[in-house]
């Protein structure tokens, strides 16, 4: 039941002066493999770079998290539409937990 007051919190704080990772064009889903061969969990990585950690090496998150993703500026931004009803849609239709997925 946390999990769905932090969703909902999040619809509270949004800011139109932040900007939402998940609207980016370059924000993408990807798979990534876990256990055996068929088995894998959804990530999200930045395509333009921008998702670093401290050593330089990419930082990819877990989907699930994608509404928290956001920067003050980021040079690369496109957005993929009218940013408030994106994430809306978006908090509606991701799923709540890490999720295993199979081919």
């Amino acid at each position: 039941m946390a999990e769905s007051r932090d969703l909902q919190s999040l619809d509270d704080e949004f800011s139109p002066d932040r900007i939402y990772c998940a609207n980016c064009i370059h924000c993408k889903l990807v798979k990534h493999a876990v256990g055996s061969a068929s088995q894998y969990q959804l990530r999200v990585r930045c395509d333009a770079g921008k998702w670093k950690k401290k050593l330089g090496e990419e930082k990819i998150h877990k989907y699930f998290t994608v509404v928290r993703r956001t920067l003050d500026s980021c040079d690369t931004y496109v957005p993929m539409g009218d940013v408030e009803l994106f994430m809306k849609e978006l908090r509606k239709n991701l799923p709540i937990r890490d999720e295993l997925y199979s081919i």
